[in-house]
């Protein structure tokens, strides 16, 4: 059983931010294995289907970034679900845009929502697929940045960085995130 999240900020103002990337990529893999609608649980939006033979559930935080935790941690003390099982999409600064890495554990380099997820369960050992949004240059520019849209010539690009990551996930799941990240790469060519 797996919990896949998406990071971001509920609301329309924030719909198209960059620190919003995680919940794109929730709603391109939910569109990809045609799960149901979501509903309202666990403090997010929340559906469940099956990937591969696998049971997984789908989650949309919507406590803001900075509590993303709380509503984790409910859904996967309710269902039992290992923090290594645990795969969290968010942005990520310290890559550059349209490049993805994943890995499993580390720090949550200054995310307040991986902060947030981290000390919820108890543990950094979950899975993170790292979405590159770049950096602004200035630390104190963060935040501003991160909480503006994508550049127009960007945009869709980005849309289709996130069809391929979707299409990664059976892999991910089957797999481990050594394989998927391998496949991502070749995609990504």
């Amino acid at each position: 059983m797996f919990l896949l999240v998406g990071l971001g900020n509920p609301g329309s103002k924030y719909a198209d931010n960059r620190h919003n990337i995680g919940f794109k990529a929730i709603l391109e893999i939910k569109d990809r294995f045609n799960f149901s609608d979501f509903t309202n649980k666990y403090q997010g939006l929340y559906t469940s289907g099956i990937i591969n033979g696998h049971k997984v559930h789908m989650l949309m935080p919507q406590t803001y970034m900075n509590k993303s935790g709380h509503s984790v941690a409910e859904l996967a003390r309710f269902f039992r679900i290992k923090p290594e099982n645990i795969i969290v999409f968010h942005d990520e600064l310290d890559i550059d845009p349209l490049k993805v890495k994943m890995k499993i554990g580390g720090g949550e380099g200054g995310h307040n929502g991986l902060k947030s997820i981290s000390s919820c369960i108890g543990s950094k050992n979950y899975q993170r697929i790292r979405l590159g949004v770049g950096h602004p240059g200035d630390k104190n520019k963060v935040a501003d940045y991160v909480l503006k849209d994508f550049p127009k010539d960007q945009a869709q690009q980005f849309e289709d960085i996130l069809y391929y990551v979707a299409r990664t996930v059976p892999t991910l799941l089957d797999e481990g995130i050594s394989k998927a990240s391998n496949e991502l790469a070749l995609l990504l060519k």
